[in-house]
């Protein structure tokens, strides 16, 4: 990736995205990472709790908010790329 182009690729090729977040991302219609940029990961959060009927546990929102992050950003900040440093009320956000 060139620094002026956004990240792209397979999911789990976002930290903290592994086969099973991966698996929801794609349930929810998202393939790639490109189809991740600009998103809104409470909305992506939200909408799976809807699809799988019930509460999912806020953890999954927090790597949401790293991947949207990620997909939306040339550059990263280290620290932006731990799924734990998007939790409710951190600075990173």
């Amino acid at each position: 990736m060139s620094a002026n182009q956004l990240p792209s690729g397979e999911l789990e090729t976002i930290p903290g995205i592994g086969p099973s977040i991966g698996q929801d991302l794609r349930d929810l219609g998202l393939q790639c990472v490109e189809d991740l940029a600009g998103k809104d990961a409470q909305q992506l959060y939200e909408a799976l709790c809807q699809l799988r009927g019930g509460h999912i546990d806020r953890c999954v929102l927090y790597v949401f908010r790293c991947a949207t992050y990620f997909a939306s950003h040339r550059t990263h900040d280290p620290e932006s790329l731990n799924w734990w440093n998007w939790k409710d009320g951190q600075t990173t956000q």
